[in-house]
C-alpha cells in the first residue's frame, strides 16, 4: 500500500507542506507540476522551487510572488504573525476591535465566497477544487468561530490572499500526485509562547489553529513562536488518515520542506513516500449463547456494540439446551475496547458469560472516493492489499440515483461504469 507520512516535528505551513511534496516528485514531474501550478489560474501568481538549507539539511523553500512581488508575512491581521511565511489572514471587519476607517479602506479583503470564485475558475481538476474548497472551509470556520460572526462576515485580507491560495493549491496538486493511498503524520508541534497581531498578544497555537487542530494530538516544546499556521492545520486536518508514530514502510523518496525562520532544530517538514506492508492486527473475539432474548433488544443490542468500537457484530443460529432455538452471537473488536465491548454486552444482553479468543485478522486497506457523474455525487468504497484490489459504488448512492430517476439499481450502476 502507498503510504506517505509526514513528520510534523516544527510544525506545518501551507508552504512547507507544498515543498516536502514537491521533493518527492522527480525531476521531469517537478517540472510538469510547477508548469500546471503557474498555469492554473491564480491571479497574478508565480511559484517558483529555491533550494534551502537548515541545520545543515538541504531542502525546498517555495517562492512565491504576486505580480512580481514577494508576500510578506502576517501584518496583524488574523490569529497568528505565521513565523513561516506565507498564510491565511482573516479579519471581520468590527470597528470595536479598534481598527480606524483609515486600515478599512487601505486594504482590500476577499471573502470567502470570492476566494470560492477563484478556485472554481482555476485550470485545475475538479477534485483538486474540492480539495481546496474545504481547506479553506475549514479555516473560515475556525475563524467564524473564534471571532463570534457568521462565516460571510469573515475576509481574508489581501496581504497573503493570492500567495496562500498557491499554497493551499501547490499540496492540494502534489498530494494527487503523490499517489498516496494513506496519509499518515505524527503528533504536531505547535510551537509555545505568544504572538503579537492587530488584537494583541495572542497564545500559541493560534485561537483559529487550536480549533481547527481540536482532536489532533499537538504538543508545545522549547522553540518559542508559532510552528502551525491555520492552513497548515487546515491541510492536515483534510488530508492526514492517522496521527501517530510511523508505520513500517520501505521508503521509495524523502522531501524536505523549508521554511523561512532559522531556528535551532531545522525548520522543515520531512515527507517520506514508501509502501507498508498488508494490513493484519490482533482482535478479541467474544461469543455468547442467547435463546431468552427478543429480535428487537437483539438488534439493538448489536446497534450498541458497533457505536462501542465493535469492529465486526453478527449473529449465528444454533440450537440449545432442551432443543430451544437460539443465537450465537459474535463480536470482534481491539484490545483497547475490551472493557466497552464487555459492558456493553452485559448490559443490553440477557448473557450471564461471554467466551474470550484472541485471533489475528488479516485484512485489505480500505478508503472512499467521490466520483463526479451524470447523477451527481457517487462514493465508491476501495481496497487493496494482498495483490489485490477491489472497489464497488456506495449502495445509499445507487439507491438515492435509482429513485430520483425511476431506474434499477443495475441500470444506475451500467451507465456509471460506462462514463
Amino acid at each position: 500500500m502507498r503510504t506517505l507520512y509526514l513528520d510534523l516535528g516544527m510544525g506545518a505551513a501551507g508552504d512547507m507542506l507544498g515543498a516536502a511534496l514537491y521533493e518527492l516528485l522527480d525531476e521531469a514531474q517537478k517540472k510538469d507540476f510547477l508548469e500546471e501550478l503557474n498555469n492554473a489560474g491564480i491571479p497574478g501568481v508565480n511559484l517558483q522551487a529555491e533550494k534551502s538549507v537548515k541545520c545543515g539539511i538541504t531542502g525546498t523553500h517555495f517562492k512565491v510572488t504576486v505580480d512580481g512581488k514577494e508576500e510578506e508575512s502576517a501584518d496583524g491581521h488574523g490569529d497568528g504573525c505565521h513565523e513561516h511565511g506565507h498564510d491565511v489572514h482573516a479579519h471581520h471587519e468590527h470597528h470595536e476591535h479598534g481598527h480606524d476607517e483609515h486600515e478599512h479602506h487601505d486594504h482590500h479583503h476577499s471573502s470567502m465566497a470570492e476566494i470560492k470564485g477563484i478556485i472554481e475558475n482555476l485550470h485545475v481538476a475538479p477534485s483538486v477544487k474540492e480539495d481546496i474548497i474545504a481547506t479553506y472551509t475549514l479555516i473560515a470556520g475556525a475563524e467564524s468561530n473564534v471571532h463570534g460572526v457568521p462565516v460571510t462576515d469573515i475576509h481574508f485580507h489581501e496581504v497573503g490572499t493570492m500567495d496562500a491560495v498557491a499554497d493551499i493549491t501547490a499540496v492540494c496538486l502534489l498530494m494527487r500526485r503523490t499517489g498516496a493511498d494513506k496519509v499518515y503524520a505524527s503528533p504536531v508541534h505547535v510551537g509555545s509562547g505568544q504572538v503579537r497581531c492587530a488584537h494583541g498578544l495572542l497564545p500559541v497555537p493560534a485561537p483559529a489553529t487550536a480549533l481547527i487542530l481540536k482532536g489532533i494530538p499537538t504538543y508545545g516544546g522549547q522553540i518559542a513562536g508559532e510552528l502551525c499556521t491555520p492552513t497548515g492545520a487546515a491541510l492536515l486536518r483534510h488530508f492526514v488518515t492517522e496521527f501517530g508514530p510511523m508505520p513500517p514502510m520501505r521508503l521509495s523518496a524523502i522531501g524536505y520542506g523549508m521554511g523561512k525562520k532559522d531556528f535551532e532544530a531545522a525548520n522543515c517538514v520531512r515527507a517520506m513516500l514508501g509502501e507498508c506492508a498488508d494490513k493484519t492486527e490482533q482482535v478479541l473475539e467474544y461469543t455468547c449463547n442467547l435463546d431468552d432474548i427478543s429480535a428487537e433488544k437483539l438488534a439493538f443490542a448489536t446497534e450498541r456494540l458497533f457505536e462501542a468500537g465493535a469492529i465486526e457484530v453478527y449473529t449465528v443460529p444454533v440450537g440449545m439446551k432442551k432443543s430451544r432455538p437460539g443465537n450465537l452471537l459474535c463480536v470482534m473488536c481491539r484490545e483497547a475496547d475490551r472493557e466497552k465491548i464487555l459492558t456493553t454486552l452485559f448490559k443490553h444482553t440477557t448473557t450471564l458469560g461471554v467466551r474470550e479468543n484472541v485471533s489475528r485478522r488479516y485484512f485489505l486497506d480500505r478508503h472512499t472516493e467521490t466520483l463526479e457523474t451524470e447523477f451527481g455525487s457517487v462514493r465508491v468504497k476501495k481496497s487493496e492489499g494482498y495483490g489485490t484490489k477491489r472497489e464497488k459504488y456506495e449502495y445509499e448512492d445507487l439507491a438515492r440515483i435509482a429513485k430520483e430517476h425511476d431506474m434499477s439499481i443495475q441500470e444506475v450502476e451500467s451507465r456509471i461504469s460506462r462514463a
